[in-house]
């Protein structure tokens, strides 16, 4: 077992902080079903830390991968771990993120964008959302919490590694590559005229589309003013604003259900055109 003051742990605990990520291009992943899926993408885990009881819970699986286990204490998977119940299992990880050039050049039908969201677990959630889906990309604007973040690597429940990622993308930039792949750039707006179950609303949604989710305090209108300015493009941060009717008494919708909301919606008519 490695000692609490291990050099390897010393480092691991390091990448609890962003600064230290990004000099690494490396990011804890926590839990069984995170790292299950984590080690299940070639080159992608360096190391796995487990407490004996995790290691002993999870061997069966764990023995069939090529990765390195680390047997630790449980102070030491404490202070691995950002969560309040940690689970004794955390991977060390290379960053996946890709280029979004490399999300255009795939030709996507659907694409996650999440602009200014700075709750981790609305993004994790949304992440694992687009990736159950069937998106074909999630990308976190600037602005955006990080995706390497502890609570949202474990809030995407693995999706993480199912999915390509775009980490850091400058909105206006990612909207103009986004529209010269052929997609629709949509947005949720409470105020908007189309709804979300109307007719033609589903006609619209069989096409090629980007979601874009904007903060949980502020929606659109951060990117809405920040485009406005940039590069010369419409004022308009999206092509078209779509309303969730609400029936009952909330005020709004949990920012992480309205994307399930619109994604699924967009999913389910595209798979309809197709049939």
């Amino acid at each position: 077992m490695l000692s609490d003051g291990n050099s390897r742990l010393v480092e691991a605990h390091r990448l609890t902080r962003r600064v230290r990520r990004d000099q690494a291009r490396e990011f804890l992943a926590e839990g069984p079903q995170a790292v299950r899926e984590a080690v299940a993408s070639p080159g992608v885990v360096l190391e796995v830390f487990g407490t004996p009881a995790a290691l002993d819970l999870h061997g069966d699986w764990l023995a069939e991968t090529p990765v390195t286990l680390r047997p630790i204490s449980d102070k030491a998977a404490a202070a691995l771990s950002e969560t309040v119940q940690p689970q004794g299992l955390i991977a060390r990880c290379r960053y996946v993120d890709v280029a979004i050039t490399e999300v255009v050049a795939a030709a996507p039908t659907l694409v996650a964008v999440l602009a200014g969201i700075s709750d981790p677990g609305n993004a994790g959630t949304i992440l694992r959302t687009a990736d159950a889906a069937g998106a074909d990309a999630v990308i976190f604007t600037q602005g955006s919490v990080d995706p390497y973040n502890g609570k949202c690597v474990r809030a995407s429940a693995g999706s993480l590694f199912h999915l390509p990622i775009v980490r850091a993308a400058a909105y206006p930039d990612a909207r103009a590559e986004l529209s010269a792949a052929g997609l629709q750039v949509l947005g949720a707006a409470a105020t908007a005229e189309r709804n979300l179950g109307e007719p033609d609303t589903q006609r619209l949604l069989q096409s090629p589309s980007a979601w874009v989710f904007g903060s949980e305090a502020h929606g659109l209108a951060t990117i809405e003013s920040a485009t406005a300015t940039t590069r010369g493009l419409s004022s308009a941060a999206v092509d078209e604003h779509i309303r969730i009717p609400i029936w009952g008494g909330a005020e709004s919708l949990n920012l992480a259900a309205a994307a399930a909301i619109c994604l699924y919606a967009s999913a389910t008519a595209q798979r309809h055109a197709t049939t």
